[in-house]
């Protein structure tokens, strides 16, 4: 569930599920990234981007994945892996 509601930078389409309510020749354009997408990783840590430096940190200069917040003479750092990124 960590990559649902990721804001997609470019237009996504996929084939329409298997439902009476679509017909077969319909495609969907998707308005958030799921699971599987290529851009979910992406969009996922562009939004954890945005959370983080509303708590503070800033983000290392020399790698993107490094947070950093100074408060009240204490450091604290936080480094981020998602796979596929």
């Amino acid at each position: 569930t960590a990559f649902f509601h990721g804001e997609l930078e470019e237009e996504v389409y996929m084939e329409a599920p298997s439902d009476d309510e679509f017909q077969e020749s319909r495609v969907c354009r998707l308005k958030k990234a799921l699971y599987g997408l290529k851009q979910s990783p992406r969009a996922w840590f562009g939004k954890f981007c945005y959370a983080i430096k509303n708590y503070g940190f800033k983000k290392g200069e020399s790698d993107h994945t490094l947070f950093f917040k100074r408060d009240q003479g204490k450091l604290t750092v936080l480094i981020i892996y998602v796979d596929d990124m």
